[in-house]
Order: C-alpha cells, then structure tokens, then sequence
C-alpha cells in the first residue's frame, strides 16, 4: 500500500529544502591515512587494507596505508601524516599508551582520528571521533562458550604480539566462560615455522591441553600443522579468516572462527571520515562501532569461502 501523501504546509510556512549536493560524500578529494600496526604481508590487514582502499575508491578520496608492529614506529607514521596536513587518520591502537602523545598531536592539529581494532577503552579519552572494530571481551567470552561445548577443558591460547591489549583481552575473556583452565604461550607472527614448532612442544610436554585457541588466522594454519606434528586430538579454533581457515574449516580441522569482519574496519572509517569532512557528521554516539563478532562454522563457511579468496572477508 503507497504511503499517504505528506500534508501540505502550513500558510506562511517553508517546505524544508533538501541537502545541498556539496554536502554528498562522492569525488570528495580528500587525504587520508591508515596506520595499523599490522606487519607487512600479515593476510588479516590486507583485507583491512583492501577495505580502506575500496572505500577511498568509491567516495574519490586518497587513501594511504601504513603498518608497522613497532610502537615507536608507528608513532612516527602518524607524525608524518600530520606534517603532510592529511584530511583524517585511521589507526589501531594495539598498545595505546605508546600511541597517545602522537594522536594528541593529529588531534590538536584538527585531524580528525578514527580508531580501529584495538584500544577502544582509550579511544573516546585520546580524542577520536569513533572506534571501529569488535568488544574483545565479549568475542573471548563467545569463544570460550563454544570450546565449552566442544569439551575443550585445558586450552592453549596463542598469543602472536607482545604488548597487544586486544589479544590479552580474547584469552581473558574465553578464560571466564571455559570453565577450565587457559595457558598462554607467547609467540611471534613473523616466523611461523617456529610458531609451529612452540605449540608441537608444548602439546607434547602436556597432553592434557584438548584445546588450542588461535588469534590470528596466520597462527591458525601454524597450529592446525602443529597438531598433527605432535599426534594430538587437540580441538583448534581462531580469531579471523583467510582463504586457508575457512578452507580447514570446511576440512573439519578448525573448529570454527570468530569473524570481526576486517574488511569493514578498514571501509567504515574511511566512510566516517569522508563524512565528516563533507558534512560533520559522526558516528556511534561516543560508544565503538561494532564489526563482531559473528561466528564462522562448518555451517556457514562455504558461503563466506569465495569472499574470503577475493580479500574482502
């Protein structure tokens, strides 16, 4: 059924005119930079990179992506974006004490800054506009809740960055619902054949670990051989896809993945910022915008198998 026809105004008053068409996000002309502290090559931020690349595309906007895992060094990118006069700044705050005099400083010089990822408890203090990304906490909780049912009671989880709150905060919270009991064993992303060698040992040193909770679907793939390695019937699952997961979990080798759906934490601040810019606008009300977590089975991975191919999930 049509919807009625609006009433017509009153005598002597205006009809609201529309937005004016500057105000439109497309062929905006702007400048931003994406800062992560994602290392080269780590198949997880190339789906966030393509995301920021493809919303930058869209809204006619130049999109610049950096990463580097080192603080200190990140610091240095945001520097230079501010000294380059960017029209926004997106970066993930992994360890946000090291990152806060530089954000400070994008902030006082009016760049508006999206945070992504990690860090979302300090987000709103730092000064950003938004956070995007997925409560840590509650996708642990989910993550242990499931490993529960599965008869997971020893669990390995398997952290890839040193000093990253994000990742503490997974193993914390799939700690609470486990019912059992969490390790952790640190390790580190950029050599993965020694990850796999860390979690073999360790599987075989204690056999009572039936549990292994990846991060990172790098990792994942790292302990999957792990677990075969050491002979174990140990249960696997993971934070994050790539083709290579979803395929382990159609193989019935990953139990399932929780999905935080990276490809929007690199489209949606590009989107909020190119907003901003074009119309002021902002996004989340002062709360994070959530991405995850969703949750990738056996069920539902054949229909995600191809996205994840193409880079965009």
């Amino acid at each position: 059924m049509p919807s009625p026809a609006a009433p017509p105004p009153e005598r002597g008053e205006q009809s609201a005119a529309p937005p004016a068409s500057s105000a439109a996000p497309q062929g905006s002309g702007a400048s931003f930079a994406v800062i992560t502290h994602g290392a080269p090559g780590d198949s997880f931020w190339d789906v966030v990179k393509n995301g920021a690349e493809a919303a930058g595309k869209q809204y006619g906007a130049q999109v610049t992506y950096q990463g580097d895992g080192d603080p200190a060094k990140q610091s240095q990118l945001i520097d230079q974006a501010v000294s380059e006069k960017v029209d926004g700044i997106v970066v993930s705050m992994a360890n946000p004490d090291a990152l806060k005099e530089a954000i400070g400083k994008a902030v006082a010089a009016k760049i508006p800054v999206v945070t992504i990822n990690s860090g979302a408890d300090s987000s709103k203090a730092f000064g950003a506009i938004t956070h995007v990304g997925q409560s840590e906490d509650v996708a642990g909780r989910g993550a242990g809740e499931q490993l529960k049912a599965a008869g997971v009671t020893k669990l390995l989880c398997v952290i890839h960055e040193a000093g990253n709150v994000g990742l503490d905060q997974r193993c914390k919270g799939a700690e609470e619902t486990l019912g059992g009991t969490v390790e952790r064993l640190q390790v580190d992303v950029s050599n993965l054949a020694d990850v796999t060698s860390k979690v073999t040992a360790k599987l075989q040193s204690d056999q009572q670990v039936n549990g292994v909770l990846s991060l990172n679907p790098a990792i994942a793939i790292a302990a999957r051989d792990a677990i075969k390695d050491a002979g174990s019937q140990a249960k696997l699952a993971t934070f994050d896809l790539s083709a290579d997961v979803v395929t382990a979990i159609n193989d019935g080798e990953v139990l399932f993945a929780v999905d935080q759906q990276q490809y929007l934490q690199g489209y949606l601040p590009i989107t909020f910022l190119n907003l901003y810019k074009a119309n002021l606008n902002t996004v989340g009300g002062g709360l994070p915008v959530n991405t995850g977590p969703g949750f990738v089975t056996k069920d539902n991975a054949s229909q995600v198998a191809k996205l994840a191919e193409a880079g965009t999930r």
